[in-house]
């Protein structure tokens, strides 16, 4: 492989990587943001607490499906660079169906447990994206 194709092929990399990590962090912000109102609904909610809560679930489900193709589209781009490590990060899914037809206290907290389960892959795929930046930029 030339340089030139090398040079190429990190940029391309770097490129993938980046919008990873918008999209990584976009869902970061809707899972807090869904976070935050499962807590509301758990501490005495109401209807609209719960059908908010679930609107944010909604939109942290459809930023995480878009960080999922970001993540296999980065990961197929650090294959084209030796040196780096591939990378294979699992992001989860929800309880929404529980939650919604048995709103309760114990589907609450699962829905809540879900979240944040959720919450932590994204943080652990954040960093692993941007050590893997780092070492792209350093190449």
């Amino acid at each position: 492989m030339s340089d030139y194709d090398r040079d190429k092929e990190i940029r391309e990399a770097i490129y993938a990587g980046e919008n990873a990590l918008s999209s990584l962090r976009e869902a970061e912000r809707m899972l807090n943001s869904a976070g935050n109102w499962g807590l509301v609904d758990i501490f005495g909610g109401d209807l609209i607490s719960g059908l908010m809560k679930h609107k944010k679930i909604n939109d942290a489900s459809q930023c995480l499906e878009e960080a999922k193709r970001d993540l296999r589209t980065f990961s197929r781009e650090l294959d084209d660079v030796s040196g780096i490590e591939a990378m294979n990060v699992n992001v989860g899914d929800f309880l929404t169906f529980a939650d919604f037809f048995f709103d309760g206290a114990i589907a609450d907290f699962l829905v809540q447990s879900k979240i944040s389960e959720a919450k932590r892959q994204v943080r652990e795929a954040i960093y692993r994206v941007e050590d893997a930046l780092r070492k792209l930029k350093r190449q």
